[in-house]
């Protein structure tokens, strides 16, 4: 009431984070901070849209093929500009699921937050190419543009208009769409190929919040990194990963480029690709690159973008009545890829978390030389070795063979530490619905983490059996002694009782022959805010824009905060897009010019 009188319009409930979207007169605003409430109000900023070679070269046809899997029954949302009322390749395949499904199309449910429309459409074009990417089944290129997971069903929740512009509080309202609808439609991944400036931390921002409150619900949200790879100049630029992607419990993806060819070998980063640490809150960013360079996926005659980009139509190879695909660039395209390749997963291991499922993409993930782990996260995407991965954490059995490849990283990036030679167990409590990628701990409970190993020994690694005390998994067949123990004795972040080994510290005396995935002083480990030895990267200040720059060091490798140079200029510094990629300028809102909207943080 108090509102009203001071003349508040009340928009839309955000029911997902308690929230309300309301228009106030400026003068108003610091009466309503006060207001005791009031826990905290933040600016409806803008969103936009982030722009068969790619399923062959990243192993999703292999995974297909190998283990008959085409993501039938997985409901994936797609947080975008709509989908197409018709396409060919989003034909029901009626392959075993119960979800009804409308118009033999595979589109299971549609919302419109937008323009109210009841019937599914995108008037822009992006959503429908990104919805081909997850799902798509080729049927107008004979199965060569086919997506990851071709008989996944979909739910399109609009949230950018004709232009491909929008505002957070409708983001919001598509994740609380999807949290209260994901038994309905099993939407066990969403995805989000939209983004916004980071302007707090992931802990207060309404956006990544309600991220989280999906993650919570056991839906694992994929989120592009943004295309501000470079700077103005063409240079390279640090820190500009765009929300809700900055935050730890969303699946982030850098984009890179299949350079034209199905051999990975040739793979490298895509320029425009943004690289991490997060804004704010300086966290590891991206977590995995996938293909997001001329990508073609799936058209829509009736959106801007068929007009717009007619130069970049395809045709497909039976007849239509338009051309039916359509070629991009961005990490938009690059976060579908591993939004279909997650589905395959779930469908492989329905009881898959979202922890356990970011783990799994970033353990499987292949490691590229000459990048460092915030420009390619963990690596690229390996959807064979993920759903490899899976399937057996769900069928396996006592003595078989754990699965192992040479050229997998073998690494997690847990928060702000990098860990490498292990082995991952479904066992742990890490994975637990609830837990904070990359916290110590979850309201007190010890978070158990992994087994250590050289990469070799992995091999031997066995489905093993309890052990005595009731609720340790005993791996390895190697000599008594020297067995590597699962269980509740590895604790993650905080001191036990007992012989229990603690992350970050010594073994306090104890037998440390078995144990543990790293420590925080030694090897790759990435520490932010801390000097190590080793190849840590390592966190100063400067009196430069505000007092940090994001630089590179002279010594080897290191990265270091702090450093600035005259080739260097590495935070976002406008909202100009990078060379050769797709992306929206935000649009200025109705009292500030773009130039001061840019000089704001905007993106």
């Amino acid at each position: 009431a108090e509102l009203r009188k001071a003349g508040g319009r009340f928009g839309r409930k955000l029911t997902l984070i308690n929230g309300q979207v309301i228009e106030l007169p400026n003068g108003q605003l610091k009466k309503l901070a006060d207001h005791p409430l009031v826990d905290h109000i933040d600016f409806d900023r803008p969103t936009h849209g982030l722009m068969a070679t790619v399923s062959t070269t990243v192993g999703a046809t292999g995974a297909r093929k190998a283990y008959g899997l085409d993501g039938a029954g997985v409901g994936v949302a797609v947080i975008d500009s709509g989908i197409t009322s018709w396409h060919d390749d989003l034909t029901d395949v009626g392959a075993g699921t119960s979800v009804q499904t409308s118009g033999a199309q595979r589109v299971a449910g549609f919302v419109d937050f937008v323009n109210d429309q009841a019937a599914a459409y995108d008037d822009n074009g992006h959503g429908t190419h990104v919805a081909g990417i997850i799902a798509g089944n080729g049927f107008d290129s004979r199965g060569a543009r086919a997506g990851i997971a071709p008989a996944a069903h979909l739910v399109g929740l609009k949230v950018l208009d004709a232009r491909g512009r929008g505002v957070i509080s409708d983001v919001i309202a598509a994740f609380d769409y999807a949290v209260a609808n994901r038994t309905r439609y099993n939407i066990r991944v969403v995805n989000v190929s939209v983004g916004a400036a980071v302007t707090s931390s992931y802990n207060e921002d309404p956006l990544t919040l309600a991220a989280k409150r999906a993650v919570d619900a056991g839906i694992v949200v994929v989120a592009a990194a943004g295309n501000f790879g470079r700077n103005k100049a063409g240079q390279p630029q640090y820190g500009a990963i765009t929300a809700p992607g900055n935050a730890p419990w969303v699946v982030t993806v850098g984009a890179s480029s299949h350079e034209g060819t199905r051999n990975r070998h040739d793979d490298i980063v895509a320029p425009y690709s943004s690289r991490g640490p997060s804004a704010i809150d300086h966290a590891a960013k991206p977590d995995i690159m996938a293909p997001g360079t001329g990508i073609v996926s799936l058209s829509d005659p009736t959106s801007t973008f068929y007009q717009t980009k007619s130069a970049y139509l395809v045709a497909g190879t039976v007849d239509t009545a338009y051309l039916p695909y359509l070629s991009l660039t961005g990490s938009s395209m690059s976060a579908p890829a591993v939004a279909g390749t997650v589905a395959l997963m779930i469908q492989a291991n329905p009881n898959l978390t979202p922890n356990l499922a970011k783990a799994i993409l970033q353990y499987t993930a292949q490691i590229y030389e000459g990048y460092n782990e915030l420009t390619q996260g963990a690596g690229f995407l390996n959807a064979k070795g993920a759903v490899e991965l899976s399937r057996y954490f769900a069928t396996a059995r006592n003595g078989e063979r754990y699965p192992f490849a040479p050229d997998w990283s073998h690494t997690i990036h847990w928060g702000n530490h990098k860990l490498t030679q292990g082995a991952i167990s479904p066992m742990g409590t890490a994975w637990k619905l609830g837990t904070v990628w990359g916290a110590s701990s979850d309201e007190g409970d010890n978070i158990v983490w992994g087994t250590v190993c050289e990469q070799a020994a992995c091999r031997d690694i066995v489905w093993g059996t309890a052990s005595d005390e009731g609720d340790n998994i005993v791996w390895g067949t190697a000599d008594e002694g020297a067995k590597i123990v699962w269980g509740t004795n590895i604790v993650w972040g905080t001191a036990d009782e007992g012989d229990n080994i603690v992350w970050g510290t010594d073994c306090g005396g104890a037998d440390c022959f078995n144990i543990v995935w790293g420590t925080a002083d030694e090897g790759d480990n990435i520490v932010w805010g801390t000097a190590d030895e080793g190849d840590n990267i390592v966190w100063g200040t400067s009196g430069v824009i505000d007092g940090t720059v994001w630089g590179t060091s002279d010594e080897g490798d290191n990265i270091v905060w702090g450093t600035s140079t005259a080739e260097a200029q590495l935070f976002v510094e406008d909202g100009s897009p990078p060379p050769d990629s797709e992306v929206f300028e935000s649009p200025p809102s109705a009292d500030r010019s773009e130039s001061q909207y840019l000089e704001e943080g905007g993106r």
